[in-house]
């Protein structure tokens, strides 16, 4: 069954590259053994760099279960996710993940995230993107109202 479900990521990632969507990346999300959402890079004919395959999965199965969290479900990427994704995939919770390709695959035609792996663990002091902490003490009050919200909604 496992490989069903790959096969149909792999298909979206074939299709949609062939059709000018994006790069060549597919993704299904299932859930009680049946596919309820699918998704495929779409960076460039969105002109959006976070329609990873991954996340318009995610998107849309979220959009189809009325819920932020997938905890009941698997995903199936053809490739390894890259930094974003898999901060996407721990949000959406997900039971488990299947990749295709590597993360060392991708690099080889010239789709490498190995920039990003590394500017994560640096300091934000060391980024290759200059960062600036501005007006803390506001934000912070901000968090201290969330932090006593009684009705919020905790994810």
């Amino acid at each position: 069954m496992n490989q069903k479900f790959m096969r149909e990521a792999i298909r979206l990632s074939r299709e949609k590259m062939r059709r000018g969507a994006g790069g060549p990346f597919g993704a299904v999300v299932v859930r009680q053994g049946k596919i309820i959402a699918r998704g495929w890079n779409c960076v460039t004919s969105a002109n959006d760099p976070t329609a990873h395959a991954e996340v318009t999965a995610i998107r849309a199965a979220c959009r189809k279960l009325r819920t932020f969290q997938l905890d009941d479900c698997e995903l199936y990427t053809s490739c390894e996710p890259c930094p974003m994704c898999l901060a996407a995939i721990y949000w959406a919770r997900f039971q488990k993940v299947y990749f295709a390709n590597t993360r060392r695959d991708a690099k080889k035609i010239e789709f490498d995230d190995d920039l990003i792996y590394r500017e994560v663990a640096r300091p934000v002091s060391r980024r290759k993107i200059p960062m600036q902490q501005l007006l803390r003490p506001a934000a912070l009050q901000v968090f201290a109202e969330w932090q006593a919200k009684p009705d919020k909604i905790r994810y």
